[in-house]
């Protein structure tokens, strides 16, 4: 969507401070606000049967994308859908184990399957993705922004080679030591499918795009420099280079990785997200008006007291520099375990400390 047709939104916070314009009071959305701590959400995926039953049904992951929006005043919706979406689609058929999370049954470990990987249709392959986001537009009007987002290439990566979730992914990050040639080759084709997957829920209606690097702390430096952070920077500008794309704005979430800080400031991304283990002030400090910040309260204290999450609300406030470009959230994800009280003493709490004088 270029300058000249941006939508046109009753509440277009989050996109003011992702382009640098002066805002009322500091948006907030948080990572997973759809999902398990919500009854209604857990209903609906009840009535899916299964977790990609319910990805995969686009009424449906419209319906669980507006349920938080329902009881919360955020500013801005997220596409719901999973980050392996593209690795399914490639062929290696996942499915979500029972406390195993997600396994897939053809995971690819070497060069002959990296080289058999096809780069998916965005529309065939994935069109009920893309399905997905013109039923969240069509249901939100012209009120609020919606998310579309992706796995970073090195996550995805990561998941396909190892076949399953892990704690260190000790099998891809072996890979790149040991065969690097095999590694960039699967790196380069998920760029390139990442991009066109980006490209097809900005064109579906999506108003801003996020890239979720959840394994780039396990990287070296330099591996996470060439890999992970390169590939964002491929993909921040071919949607840059696209007519239909160059004006929307990327948010890059590489979590723990702060020591990168201003090698991601410096991709043309819009914003980045910080994960809880950093101070919002240091990093503000660091990047300047480079970029928006997003994030940075701790999961974890959702399952705290209201008072005590209302606190560290304030705290992180108090931390930010004046002129801080900031979109508050959570430094990853909301676990199952919150209930539906503790996110809303946490948005509220927003609303009172985030407004601007």
């Amino acid at each position: 969507m270029t300058q000249d047709n941006r939508r046109v939104l009753q509440n277009d916070r989050f996109l003011k401070v992702l382009r640098g314009e002066a805002v009322d009071r500091t948006p907030v959305w948080l990572m997973r606000q759809a999902g398990r701590y919500l009854p209604e959400y857990r209903e609906v995926r009840a009535q899916a049967g299964n977790f990609m039953n319910l990805c995969m049904n686009p009424e449906l992951a419209c319906e669980v994308t507006m349920q938080p929006l329902r009881r919360y005043g955020f500013d801005a919706a997220i596409l719901f859908s999973d980050i392996l979406t593209i690795p399914d689609a490639m062929g290696l058929e996942l499915r979500f184990a029972a406390g195993e999370g997600p396994v897939f049954d053809r995971p690819v470990q070497d060069a002959a399957a990296i080289k058999a990987l096809k780069v998916p249709d965005v529309h065939s392959d994935l069109g009920y993705v893309i399905a997905a986001v013109e039923h969240i537009r069509a249901a939100l009007g012209d009120s609020l922004p919606l998310i579309g987002f992706s796995g970073s290439p090195w996550t995805l990566a990561a998941y396909m080679v190892e076949g399953q979730g892990s704690k260190d992914f000790a099998k891809p990050r072996a890979m790149l030591h040991e065969d690097p040639t095999s590694g960039q080759m699967l790196i380069d084709k998920l760029t390139e499918s990442v991009s066109e997957y980006l490209k097809a829920q900005i064109r579906a209606g999506a108003d801003a795009a996020m890239i979720f690097d959840t394994w780039g702390g396990l990287l070296t430096s330099e591996q996470y420099l060439k890999y992970s952070l390169g590939s964002m920077q491929k993909i921040v500008d071919a949607l840059k280079a696209d007519p239909d794309t160059a004006d929307t704005p990327v948010i890059l979430f590489s979590k723990g990785c702060a020591r990168h800080i201003n090698a991601m400031a410096d991709t043309g991304c819009a914003g980045l997200g910080l994960d809880w283990t950093v101070e919002l002030g240091d990093i503000a400090r660091q990047v300047g008006n480079r970029v928006a910040l997003q994030g940075n309260l701790d999961p974890a204290i959702l399952n705290a007291a209201p008072e005590v999450v209302r606190a560290e609300v304030q705290r992180i406030f108090a931390s930010r520099p004046n002129d801080c470009r900031h979109i508050f959230n959570l430094g990853h994800g909301i676990t199952p375990g919150v209930t539906p009280e503790a996110v809303g003493a946490a948005v509220e709490a927003v609303h009172e400390f985030g407004t601007y004088s």
